[in-house]
């Protein structure tokens, strides 16, 4: 199995599968919801069981385990979610992390959340990976920067980002047998932080927003002049957001969230001759943009 086969395909199947898989997971199915249910669902098709195996290990029924595999029907308590996470051995503590921002998202009360919680016996300590927690830990600034620049919140960024680091954990034994533990890690977490990030009409992120928040605006006096500013800056950003995946990553790193160009190679696991080319393109596109732009003023 690849490092992303749990993510990016979650309804593929390996060719020794046995028995009959799931349906599609329901489109009705938002994506915290989606965050835990799709690497249990890529843990279950590698390893080969079947939906009855899973009933053996579960004890519950075929009908509940597969609408629990499906996103189908009623958001499912924890006591199910419990049973078949230990039935496929995935780490308790981040699914149940992703499983309650999920039932929030599902309009479920603190008070369900918490009865469903404690229905079930209390977990013992559990920590992920110490190779994990070193490569989360030094990637938490510019991931959240990153969320920030999209999100323009930062409540919602931290929120995502300790999403997506309890999806890496999840997955870290595939992440780890893959040839690039940050590249893998940088394609979540920016997977997670644009299902959340508002579009532009013409359908790419809107960063327009970022405008209001720069530091360079805040300090003009004169409205007439600082909306001009903000003006031009939404201008701006909106270039920036109709640029290729890989510019746009790079550029929002480096320009808009000061992160050094020595380290951006790190954060988003592409080589540094590759990064440079990344960026000089990505200042090549902007500055045309910008040559135009004056030009027609």
């Amino acid at each position: 199995m690849t490092p992303f086969s749990a993510y990016e395909q979650p309804d593929g199947e390996p060719p020794s599968r046995r028995g009959r898989k799931p349906e599609s997971i329901g489109e009705q199915v938002g994506p915290s919801h989606r965050a835990w249910l799709e690497p249990v669902r890529g843990r279950l098709f590698a390893s080969g069981l079947t939906l009855d195996d899973l009933v053996g290990r579960s004890g519950y029924s075929k009908a509940r385990i597969s609408e629990l595999l499906r996103g189908k029907g009623y958001y499912p308590g924890w006591e199910i979610t419990y049973s078949v996470v230990r039935a496929l051995d995935i780490p308790v503590w981040p699914l149940r992390r992703l499983w309650t921002a999920a039932a929030r998202e599902a309009a479920k009360d603190h008070a369900w959340i918490e009865s469903r919680i404690h229905a079930v016996q209390p977990l013992p300590p559990e920590r992920p990976p110490l190779a994990h927690q070193g490569f989360t830990e030094a990637m938490r600034h510019p991931y959240t920067a990153y969320a920030r620049a999209f999100l323009q919140s930062d409540r919602r960024a931290h929120w995502v980002v300790s999403e997506a680091c309890d999806i890496l954990w999840l997955g870290w034994d595939d992440a780890v047998a893959g040839p690039n533990v940050p590249r893998h890690a940088w394609r979540l977490l920016r997977s997670r932080v644009l299902l959340r990030t508002h579009l532009h009409p013409a359908g790419h992120p809107d960063l327009r927003p970022a405008a209001f928040q720069t530091v360079d605006q805040s300090r003009i006096d004169d409205l007439t002049a600082r909306f001009a500013r903000i003006g031009r800056l939404a201008d701006f950003f909106d270039a920036v957001a109709r640029l290729p995946q890989n510019q746009l990553d790079v550029t929002v790193l480096r320009y808009l969230c000061g992160i050094h160009p020595d380290a951006i190679p790190g954060v988003v696991g592409l080589s540094t001759a590759i990064t440079q080319s990344i960026d000089h393109h990505a200042r090549g596109a902007l500055e045309g943009t910008y040559l135009r732009h004056d030009n027609r003023e």
